[in-house]
């Protein structure tokens, strides 16, 4: 175990300060982010647990937000690729949602409306749909709406209500499809054409794609991608998930805030850690004196707060890495969805570990003051 190791480990509650302030940095940044992500998520959760392989939208689409309807002679071109099993469109769209509850609040709340295909496997059919579930919600105008939503909308589980002016029963509770922003109410394909919600006939939105064998996904892309000829792009399901997260951060406002509180982390975690790396450099101020008593040159005890101040950065995201945990599953108990990319937690991890290194570097012009001559006084 290296001399810096140990010091932080046997003297822990002189870098304490530092260690929470490097984690309370990198909360205020994750926490964000796995909010505003967890929005994000809310909107794609019938991509993220779709059976489809693969994901086909309009050609100059970045993700899913940007993605625009397409012409549904488009579909047939699909087929072009030998491996493709089955297609189908993505059927979504929106109304007003009131609750008919007698004597109680009433409630008009404009929710998204989005279409599942309820045969058994069913392409367009979620994977976390079991079969009651399934056979539930296809009967006409019956509709799944997530617990999360039912405070919102006035409704539980056998109420009726009015979706787009036509009458709807609550036919299927949900638990994983929450949504901060608009709740998502989920209806059977037949029932969004029998209220009229469902597209145009000549236009078709994102389609979904299954193929013989998943492990040939990127393959298969790539051919339709050529297939398409810039009439449209074929996306996989791990690249479209991850394109939705990157573009819901990068949308203006979520850009603001999250730059803010990066800035702001940044200044709290350099200026809280540098000071208190200072004062347990200072505190030891004689044992380095010792060393260089001993021949270490001053080189050798720069590196060694860098080490220190390196390790100080370690134990700062283990404990982000604890409290993250922690915000997160409170946050799920009270239904508001939080999710963490990976170039997220990396770029943080970075970002802290950075913080941590350069406040051991304005913490070395303490060691002016370990001279030799001092042990004797």
């Amino acid at each position: 175990m290296s001399l810096a190791l140990s010091t932080v480990i046997y003297e822990w509650r002189r870098y304490l300060a530092a260690v929470v302030a490097l984690a309370f940095s990198g909360l205020l940044i994750l926490a964000q982010v796995g909010m505003f992500v967890g929005i994000g998520k809310a909107f794609t959760a019938t991509i993220d647990r779709s059976r489809a392989d693969i994901f086909v939208l309009s050609p100059k689409s970045t993700d899913l937000f940007s993605s625009t309807g397409m012409p549904r002679r488009l579909k047939p071109l699909v087929y072009l690729d030998p491996d493709v099993v089955e297609v189908t469109d993505m059927a979504q769209n929106g109304g007003l949602f009131s609750n008919l509850n007698k004597g109680g609040e009433k409630k008009r709340t404009y929710v998204n409306v989005s279409a599942v295909d309820v045969a058994p496997n069913a392409l367009g059919l979620p994977t976390d749909f079991d079969d009651a579930m399934r056979q539930a919600i296809s009967e006409p105008y019956t509709v799944a709406i997530d617990k999360s939503a039912l405070g919102a909308l006035g409704v539980k589980l056998g109420d009726t209500a009015a979706l787009g002016g036509h009458s709807v029963k609550v036919a299927v509770v949900l638990t994983n499809y929450p949504n901060l922003v608009q709740p998502t109410v989920m209806v059977s394909r037949q029932t969004l054409q029998l209220m009229g919600m469902a597209r145009p006939a000549n236009r078709v939105g994102p389609m979904m794609v299954r193929i013989r064998d998943p492990k040939n996904a990127e393959t298969v892309r790539d051919h339709l991608n050529v297939i398409g000829k810039d009439q449209f792009h074929a996306w996989t399901k791990a690249e479209l998930s991850a394109a939705n997260d990157a573009g819901f951060i990068k949308q203006q406002f979520i850009g603001i805030i999250l730059g803010f509180s990066v800035i702001l982390g940044f200044g709290i975690g350099v200026g809280i850690t540098s000071q208190t790396l200072r004062g347990a450099v200072l505190g030891n101020i004689k044992e380095f004196a010792s060393l260089r008593a001993l021949g270490v040159s001053m080189g050798s005890l720069r590196a060694i707060v860098m080490e220190l101040s390196f390790w100080v950065g370690v134990a700062g995201l283990v404990l982000t890495g604890v409290l993250v945990t922690g915000v997160a599953a409170l946050a799920g108990s009270g239904g508001v969805p939080m999710s963490f990319p990976p170039f997220a937690l990396i770029s943080v991890s970075i970002l802290l570990l950075a913080i941590a290194v350069l406040s051991g570097f304005l913490a070395m012009g303490v060691l002016k003051k370990s001279q030799p001559a001092d042990l004797l006084r």
